[in-house]
């Protein structure tokens, strides 16, 4: 089978789990053509998304009963977070909007805002952004095209962004190590650490759930970070963890959604 980017086969994945209930990184990486690796950031994506569950060696469908339960709950949680944050910019601020979906939650509730000048690696960001009637002056980072973060990385984004100073970055992460800081399955971390240093407040916006995660790749170490907005379902003992290190951390009420 011919190569297809990165969201068509991603597409297909779904479909493949869906009406065999069980398939292999092996099986896919063959039958997409693909590496191992590619495969298994898919597969991570896609758990991300409540797409599907992933198992040792490949991933499993998401129970019928859960996907609207799952998807649901994933929402609201994600626009009391968007809001929390929402709440932080001010107008004129200078902002920087990395690519993912929890701070995609963000460009709606922007409406209001004016004079704001917002930076982003992210096509879908930028061009959501560039849709509110308020018209913010939009800056994109350029740089090279990165599929599985569908955002523009390397050294070009990473020289202009240091280019400019920024009030905030609004950044995402695929999970939350307590001791160490934000953690991720992307290999490309050298531009998120570029768009801290450059922000003068570095807000972090992660589901509950992902805290935990220890994956491998270390993002934003907890002294790159100032703030953590996150959901009702962090834990006190996390929580402290956090906060030990000196990081704000705001739980946005499901409630107020």
């Amino acid at each position: 089978m011919s190569k297809r980017n990165t969201q068509q086969r991603r597409h297909a994945i779904v479909t493949m789990v869906t009406e065999k209930s069980e398939v292999s990184v092996d099986e896919l990486a063959k039958f997409f053509a693909t590496s191992e690796v590619t495969i298994r950031k898919d597969l991570a994506a896609l758990e991300k998304n409540g797409l599907l569950l992933r198992r040792y060696g490949g991933a499993i469908a998401m129970p019928s009963e859960m996907v609207t339960e799952v998807e649901e709950h994933v929402s609201v949680r994600k626009l009391a977070i968007a809001r929390a944050a929402a709440a932080r910019i001010r107008d004129h601020n200078r902002i920087i909007i990395d690519s993912g979906s929890t701070t995609a939650g963000l460009i709606s509730l922007l409406g209001d805002k004016q004079g704001l000048i917002v930076m982003t690696n992210s096509l879908s960001v930028a061009n959501a952004l560039n849709e509110l009637e308020n018209e913010p002056t939009l800056l994109m980072t350029g740089g090279t095209w990165d599929p599985h973060s569908e955002a523009f990385q390397g050294q070009v984004a990473e020289t202009v962004l240091r280019s400019y100073d920024f009030d905030q970055l609004f950044i995402g992460a695929d999970g939350i190590d307590t001791a160490r800081g934000t953690t991720t399955f992307n290999e490309l971390i050298g531009l998120s650490r570029v768009m801290a240093e450059v922000s003068r407040e570095v807000v972090v916006m992660v589901e509950s759930s992902k805290i935990g995660r220890k994956i491998p790749n270390l993002e934003l170490p907890w002294d790159s970070i100032s703030t953590l907005i996150t959901d009702s379902g962090l834990s006190d003992q996390a929580r402290q963890e956090i906060e030990h290190y000196g990081v704000q951390v705001i739980c946005a009420p499901d409630d107020q959604v």
